[in-house]
Parts: structure tokens; sequence; C-alpha cells
């Protein structure tokens, strides 16, 4: 039997250990999905089903070129709006709709001013599946989105999302902490293909305030390999293979768990080799800004 000095101390005790559950239970509901920037950050994307988000995107890209001893510049642009819906979950993932709102690429060649025809692609739009930790898997829907840049060469939009959403830790980050990350860009046309795979290093640099949001802010710096084939010509072959190096600067909502900005910057260089020893040495400096605009 317990005596009754030891039940008046149990009785003493026993509401001390209600106090400490109560509070233990209130910090449990009280407690932030996106953590604490002193114990680390939970950096995640989180979208409420039927939750519409629309984005800016547009790029820029300067080449130059030597074709047997003649040196020669292309200019490209590119400017597109999407929306990105969500809905629902997909074990975990989420599921998204994503319209093209409106796309433009030119390029401006020695032999003049190429315009895509975009008609088969605006408006439309195909679904995407994001992890929570931003890997973008199947979206081969994007393949049947095709437009005619030059005359015969058919591409599709597939490239333009498949390293769309920066890639997150999965783990608490604090300040100045660093992550690795991969990537790959698959470019394809009727006449040839391109592949860049990325190795990347992100580090939180801080804390800003973006569109009265707020976000962090981290760099990137990527290198990437590029390889690839086109066919120019019938029965012409060039086979290319290069380096190219990155920065990216973005900005990530961590309390709502979305993307707000990213701004790149970047040069590649590349050597395309064809028949009877051709080699066409290629350099090129881009950049480039993706930012939420609703």
């Amino acid at each position: 039997m317990i005596s009754n000095k030891k039940f008046q101390t149990w009785m003493a005790v026993l509401p001390v250990f209600l106090v400490i559950f109560m509070l233990a239970g209130c910090a449990a509901k009280t407690a932030k999905v996106w953590g604490d920037p002193q114990t680390g950050l939970i950096l995640k994307y989180r979208m409420a089903e039927d939750q519409v988000l629309k984005y800016q995107a547009s790029s820029d890209f300067k080449m130059k070129l030597e074709v047997m001893g003649q040196k020669m510049e292309i200019d490209g642009k590119e400017a597109y709006a999407f929306s990105v819906e969500a809905k629902g979950l997909k074990e975990d993932n989420h599921k998204l709709g994503v319209t093209i709102d409106s796309m433009s690429i030119s390029l401006t060649t020695p032999q003049g001013e190429l315009n895509a025809d975009m008609s088969g692609v605006e408006g439309k739009g195909f679904d995407m599946v994001l992890s929570p930790l931003g890997e973008e898997m199947d979206m081969s829907g994007a393949e049947s989105l095709k437009y005619e840049l030059e005359p015969g060469n058919v591409y599709n939009v597939k490239s333009k999302f498949q390293l769309i959403f920066p890639d997150l830790a999965g783990r608490p980050l604090k300040l100045g902490d660093t992550w690795k990350s991969k990537g790959a860009l698959d470019e394809k046309s009727s006449k040839g293909f391109m592949t860049i795979t990325f190795d990347s290093l992100n580090t939180l640099e801080g804390f800003e305030t973006v569109d009265g949001l707020e976000c962090v802010k981290i760099t990137s710096e990527s290198v990437g390999v590029l390889k690839g084939k086109s066919q120019p010509e019938p029965g012409v072959e060039l086979v290319s293979e290069g380096k190219i190096n990155g920065t990216d600067i973005w900005y990530f909502a961590y309390k709502e768990g979305m993307l707000v900005k990213v701004i790149t910057k970047g040069t590649g260089e590349t050597t395309a080799k064809g028949p009877q020893n051709i080699t066409i040495p290629m350099t090129r400096q881009f950049e480039g800004e993706v930012k939420l605009i609703k």
C-alpha cells in the first residue's frame, strides 16, 4: 500500500507533471512546419489543393562561334509565362498542372532573325509531379507541346521545365549551411539532341523580404557537362561536347513553401566536330530569371 506521506508527495508533484504535459502538447500543436532559423529551417515545397501560382521567365544568350575561319554571333531570347495549379498529392508528392500562358523564342543570326511558331504551345499544358524537395518527375506530357524555330526543326517544351524548381536539402538548415544537388536537362529536336548534367553546391546565404514574402536567399554554383549530336544537313553530323559554369541566386518563401525568384548567369565553352575534320569552337554567355508574379 502507498503510505499517506507518499500519497501526499505524488499529489504534490502531479500538477507539475500536468503542466509539463500541457506545455508539451501546446508546443507540439504550435510547432512551425518550416522550423526555426536558430535551430534549423525545414525547406519544402508546400501547395494547397487548387492553389494556383503564376510565374514569368526570361532568358538571353549570346553565342560566338567560328566556322572554317569565319566568326559569327548568334543572339537568343526567350520569354514565357506559366501557371502552376496544385491538384492534390500522389504518394506525398505534389500533382501539378502546368499551363503555358504565353511563350516567345527568337534567334538573331548572320542569316537573319528567326521567330518560333508557338501556336501549338500557348494556352496548352501538361501535368507534372513535384517532390517536396523539388525533384521534377513524370512530365512526359510536355513532349507533346511542340514548336518550330527554324524550318524543318521541331522542338518541345520539356527542357524549359525540367529544372524549373531548385532542389532543397532535405534536412534542417542554418545560416551558412551547404548541400549538393544534381540535375539533368535534355533538349531534343527533329535534327538532334543535347544533354547537360549539372553538379551544384548550394549555400543558405541569408534572409530577404521579396514582394512581401519572407525568403531565404540561396546561392548555387553549378558545373555542367554538355554532350550532343545534330544533323544540320542531310548526311552531315556534328558531335558536340563542352562545359558550362553557372551561378543561381534564388529566393524561397520558407513559410509558404514556394519559389519566389531565381536569377541565373553563366558561361559555356563547346566544341562541335564534324566530317572532314571540321571543328567549330563556341562560347556562350547567358542570363535568365524566373519570378513569381501572383
